[in-house]
């Protein structure tokens, strides 16, 4: 099986697992770090165009798990961390790693958010390395290994 083919495969066994904990996800850290973590996806390369933010709100509102706020509120947030990322890139990774390290002592919700990650960086069939990246601070962040996610 190729690697696109697993990853595919890995991503859509991820979205399955997180859809049957949605209910529990529904608090405002879950949402911060779930958009800090799309934000951190969407400058992974160290800037974000605009098509590129575009593309990924687009993602992140056609996200079941994420279905649970309200789509303005994620916006909102969403546009926050990608402000702040443009701004200033090191600062504003900074703001988007804590949001998302203030999941640590909910494990299942850090997973999910990281599973998030995983999601929208494979979601136009490229996870690059820039893209692992991200998504291997932010497990740093939480304290689990980025193993767990092939990375």
């Amino acid at each position: 099986m190729a690697f696109w083919d697993q990853l595919k495969t890995k991503t859509s066994e991820m979205s399955e697992q997180l859809s049957t904990k949605t209910k529990q996800f529904k608090n405002k850290d879950f949402a911060n770090g779930s958009m800090a973590m799309c934000a951190l996806i969407a400058a992974a390369d160290g800037s974000i165009d605009p098509a590129e933010r575009q593309k990924t709100a687009a993602l992140i509102m056609s996200n079941d798990v994420l279905a649970v706020f309200p789509p303005a509120e994620l916006k909102e947030k969403f546009d926050h961390f990608c402000d702040r990322l443009e701004r200033d890139y090191d600062f504003g990774k900074v703001e988007a790693i804590s949001a998302i390290s203030k999941l640590k002592p909910k494990q299942d919700q850090a997973r999910a958010v990281l599973q998030i990650g995983v999601i929208i960086g494979g979601a136009d069939g490229t996870f690059d390395e820039h893209e692992r990246l991200a998504v291997r601070e932010a497990c740093f962040a939480v304290g689990i290994a980025p193993t767990e996610f092939d990375l």
